[in-house]
């Protein structure tokens, strides 16, 4: 993997970037769809790549692990071919998954015992099986295995479970360091600065890690509970500390709005399962703003669902026939639904972009913000 900063704006810390991998390019700032068990919910790949514009999408090692498992994606060649998605590929390490099961897990320094939730039989990750596994699977960037404390923890434990983060990002650097890539192209791996909202624990997180060199970083443990004014804090702590030549990630975050704000703190990299999840729900980001399809006002609205974008499914269908296949639960209204929000997220990525190759990003931000949160 290769990463060039291209310009930083102006006005605030917003960054242009690229990425190089072995299975394609992709220009920063950039949000990455989550297709946690290997398939972006309801899209299909031409779909993601040709309508909605993803340049790179997200796995999750946990349920990837879990099922299909280590043989079935080694026996079709990794998940690029399993899947039929030949882009770039991102994977967790599963470790948010296996935290946030905290009445079936127990942490040590070895790692984390945990029980599946489709089975409850056992399983252990430890900094060096994360590394296997997501070899197993082919990611084009891996992450390090860490813990996720919740955000309500005390200064001490953040503490404690930073420095054991630390150790665990060691560790998986090691066993990346003394393993090859299994389907002949390079992987990267990343690690993730923790901390909760202690600023002096963030600092400390994002000062060792970058003293080991990773080839990019991530910033974990957010969007979790905290306010949002907390979250920024904490991402222009960091960013403070992390080194400007290398891709900065923050994970699960977020709203537009989270993104934008994140951008202009100094942010490349984004994912999140809000717009597939809200989509499916009947919540849609739109160019012009929020809209709940399913609310009687839609059912006798024939214009475009937005026609601000430039894809089929946005520009074809109505509101008033996507309101009607939703309350109907006809599976082709999540479809639409999900294309629709996806390609609102990437289209507020390429207007970032431009906005930062003008230096105006502050000015057009300030501009967007109010239009695409109203609520139509």
């Amino acid at each position: 993997m290769e990463f060039s900063l291209n310009h930083v704006d102006a006005g605030c810390a917003a960054r242009l970037g690229r990425v190089v991998t072995s299975h394609g390019t992709f220009e920063t700032p950039i949000f990455m769809p989550v297709g946690t068990v290997g398939s972006v919910k309801g899209v299909a790949p031409r779909v993601l790549a040709d309508e909605i514009g993803a340049e790179i999408i997200l796995g999750n090692t946990y349920h990837l692990y879990l099922r299909p498992g280590t043989e079935i994606l080694e026996k079709a060649g990794g998940l690029h071919t399993f899947s039929g998605w030949d882009g770039p590929i991102l994977t967790d390490s599963g470790g948010f998954q296996v935290f946030s099961l905290s009445g079936i897990r127990k942490i040590s320094e070895e790692g984390v015992r945990f029980q599946s939730h489709l089975d409850g039989s056992y399983h252990d990750f430890t900094p060096e099986s994360v590394v296997d596994t997501q070899r197993s699977i082919g990611a084009d960037i891996m992450m390090v295995l860490d813990e996720c404390p919740a955000g309500d923890v005390s200064e001490a434990y953040a503490r404690n479970s930073n420095e054991l983060t630390v150790r665990w990002a060691r560790r998986c650097q090691d066993r990346f360091a003394s393993t090859d890539p299994l389907y002949g192209f390079d992987q990267a791996l990343f690690a993730i600065v923790q901390g909760v909202v202690y600023p002096d624990v963030r600092r400390d997180s994002a000062r060792q890690l970058v003293d080991l060199d990773f080839p990019g970083y991530a910033i974990g443990g957010l969007s979790v509970g905290e306010s949002h004014d907390q979250m920024y804090e904490m991402v222009a702590v960091v960013n403070e500390q992390l080194p400007t030549d290398k891709p900065r990630y923050l994970m699960g975050v977020g709203t537009p709005q989270n993104l934008l704000r994140n951008i202009s703190l100094g942010v490349d990299m984004f994912d999140c399962v809000m717009p597939t999840r809200n989509g499916r729900n009947g919540m849609l980001f739109t160019t012009e703003g929020e809209i709940n399809i399913r609310n009687a006002k839609w059912k006798d609205d024939f214009s475009p669902i937005d026609p601000g974008l430039p894809n089929y499914y946005s520009t074809t269908f109505s509101k008033a026939y996507l309101r009607h296949l939703l309350m109907s639960n006809e599976i082709l209204g999540l479809e639409i639904a999900s294309v629709q929000n996806l390609s609102f997220y990437l289209w507020l990525m390429h207007e970032a972009r431009a906005a930062i190759a003008e230096d105006r990003f502050e000015q057009w931000r300030t501009a967007i913000e109010p239009r695409v949160s109203r609520r139509l």
